[in-house]
């Protein structure tokens, strides 16, 4: 089995859990992209945090904030310590490329977790996050800062990361009713993380 493989990846979260979670920074590096995409969304609007892990420190911030949050990971050994901090969220089992919950959200936020399916797969992805986005909905994800394949580290062991070039992914996004509305590459008050944001036309 490839780290390529979405089984490898599943494993990989399941087997360390406990450990990423720990190691998991809560210091919030992310705010200010997290503040900006909220700025987008309705008071109280409906968030859905697509690879939300074991929930910190991306799940809790929208809860405080008051969002009504539903959470998806592939990893059942992340949801739960998801489900044990807050049985009250909706969090759901799935493999994102077959995501299908059959309701749309004001805002879906992709942190840390799109760059785990090949670059293919992300095209496909793109047009089942649109069908998930309310009309005028904004999505938050992170990336990599060109194309290219390579692999990251959970506890210890590898995955894999992929990645469009940024002209590709404001393609793909435009193809599936999506406008780029932000990106910075490696942006260093991030902690080097690459950072798009879209919003979804309205119809």
């Amino acid at each position: 089995m490839s780290i390529a493989d979405p089984e490898s990846t599943r494993a990989v979260y399941d087997a360390g859990a406990e450990a990423y979670d720990a190691q998991r920074s809560r210091s919030l590096f992310e705010a200010r992209w997290l503040a900006r995409f909220a700025a987008c969304l309705p008071a109280g609007g409906q968030v859905l945090d697509l690879g939300c892990g074991a929930g910190e420190p991306i799940a809790r911030w929208f809860l405080a904030e008051g969002f009504r949050l539903t959470g998806v990971d592939v990893a059942p050994a992340m949801l739960d310590i998801a489900r044990r901090r807050w049985p009250e969220v909706d969090w759901h089992e799935a493999d994102m490329r077959r995501l299908d919950l059959g309701q749309r959200f004001d805002g879906i936020v992709a942190w840390d977790s799109l760059f785990h399916l090949t670059a293919e797969d992300q095209r496909h992805m793109i047009s089942r996050i649109a069908d998930h986005l309310r009309p005028g909905g904004t999505l938050l994800a992170t990336v990599g800062p060109s194309a290219a394949e390579t692999k990251g580290m959970v506890a210890d062991r590898p995955v894999y990361h992929a990645s469009l070039s940024p002209a590709g992914y404001a393609q793909l996004l435009e193809d599936h009713g999506l406008r780029l509305t932000g990106f910075l590459a490696e942006d260093p008050e991030c902690n080097s993380h690459s950072v798009l944001m879209a919003r979804k036309e309205e119809e």
